[in-house]
């Protein structure tokens, strides 16, 4: 490492010895498999990005497994930041446009009194629902077809879903 903080490029190619060093403490520490080699990177990296750090009075495999040990910490903040935003689903339900491809518990929705709500709507609340939330359209795209402003969508969608789920659940209850 004092080698190659003086400039010898042939000295900064990774030793084995780091290489072995690095790659076997990550490999004891870390939980998961797949990830090891990835850490392994990050910490080359980091060494190469602050071996000018490094102090040739001491020895080099503490400061290296310092560097690893940050790493590790690293990929655990990472991973444990990613779990707590993940869900995992065995099946991914299937959706249909037509009634009759759709399984029964799909079909047991009571379609006729989203009809009769909808219906139920003022025009511009209705023509909001149908086109953002029945056809998935943008606002923008919404806005295009129907002339209105992208504030006014959204307040017709808000006000129309809202009237949409009182009438479903004074119905329901």
């Amino acid at each position: 490492m004092q080698a190659a903080q003086d400039g010898d490029k042939a000295a900064w190619r990774c030793s084995p010895t780091s290489c072995r060093c690095s790659g076997a403490f990550v490999q004891r520490t870390w939980h998961s498999p797949q990830d090891v080699e990835d850490i392994i990177q990050d910490v080359l990296l980091s060494v190469h990005a602050v071996r000018h750090t490094y102090d040739p009075r001491r020895p080099f495999v503490p400061w290296l497994l310092t560097i690893a040990r940050r790493r590790i910490a690293d990929a655990a903040r990472r991973s444990s930041s990613r779990a707590a935003h993940e869900t995992t689903i065995d099946v991914m339900p299937e959706t249909f446009l037509a009634d009759q491809t759709k399984n029964e518990q799909e079909g047991s929705d009571d379609q006729t009194a989203i009809r009769r709500a909808l219906v139920g709507l003022t025009g511009g609340q209705r023509e909001a629902v149908e086109l953002l939330k029945l056809q998935g359209l943008s606002l923008n795209e919404a806005s295009a077809i129907t002339g209105k402003s992208v504030a006014a969508l959204k307040i017709n969608v808000h006000r129309g879903l809202k009237a949409l789920r009182r009438k479903m659940t004074t119905k329901a209850g």
